[in-house]
């Protein structure tokens, strides 16, 4: 195990980004883990930060977590070191208060425990994907794979890729656009395929009552939303239900 943490961690430089996902990982579990404590009013668990009567939310000791991590790692020149670690893993723990309740600095109000607040896992997760996916080598557009060609050819296939990946992204594909940023085919998929009905796309594209509208709509319910409900059901499994309204 320590070779293989030598050989694929350290050695690569991937040290800080192993940390930080690490870090991210236990954070949310954990302040997912006390808030549902909380939720159930469980005697034996501490409850909210309230001091004077105002209600902190965690986002706030999330940033407080970013700002010593950031400034910590900035401090630190050895990349791998173990002080980089250690501020790695403190900013990640940061992030991932922060990202737990990204649907509340959205929104500016506690939708925590709404359906809005599921956005905040999504986000989570979607983070945790992006992570992993850096931690396996790939890199955002194929950058370090066109590292070796010429200028045009590396500035062409960039914006190739970055355009498929926001086309993908604008028909309401979120995993399918992120994910492409990574692997270009994928975004390239999501592309040329249908939009969802609701997304930015659809929108200004597809004419209430068309044919790609119709077959938008029906494609969303046919694959769509069984997809959704799994997430859906994985995201309470993890993260805890919304309050039924």
């Amino acid at each position: 195990m320590g070779e293989w943490f030598g050989r694929e961690i350290a050695d690569t430089g991937r040290l800080r980004l192993f940390f930080f996902f690490v870090a991210f990982i236990a954070g949310f579990l954990f302040i997912r883990f006390s808030v549902r404590m909380i939720r159930r009013q469980v005697r034996w668990w501490p409850g909210n930060f309230t001091p004077g009567g105002q209600h902190v939310h965690h986002v706030v000791f999330g940033l407080v977590f970013m700002c010593v991590g950031g400034v910590g790692g900035l401090a630190v020149e050895d990349g791998s070191s173990g002080w980089a670690a250690v501020s790695a893993a403190v900013f990640g723990v940061g992030t991932a208060l922060v990202l737990d309740e990204f649907a509340l600095v959205l929104y500016l109000q506690d939708v925590y425990w709404s359906e809005q607040g599921r956005l905040s896992v999504e986000v989570v997760f979607i983070t945790i994907a992006l992570c992993g996916l850096l931690l396996l080598g790939l890199r955002p557009l194929g950058v370090h794979d066109l590292a070796g060609d010429g200028l045009w050819s590396v500035v062409l296939v960039l914006l190739l890729d970055a355009c498929v990946a926001v086309i993908a992204l604008l028909k309401g594909k979120i995993w399918t656009g992120v994910i492409g940023l990574f692997v270009g085919v994928i975004a390239l998929v999501g592309a040329v395929r249908l939009a969802r009905p609701d997304s930015i796309w659809a929108r200004h594209r597809y004419s209430p009552d068309s044919r790609k509208e119709r077959r938008s709509r029906i494609r969303e319910r046919r694959y769509r939303l069984p997809v959704q409900r799994l997430g859906d059901r994985l995201s309470d499994l993890v993260a805890g239900r919304p309050s039924a309204k």
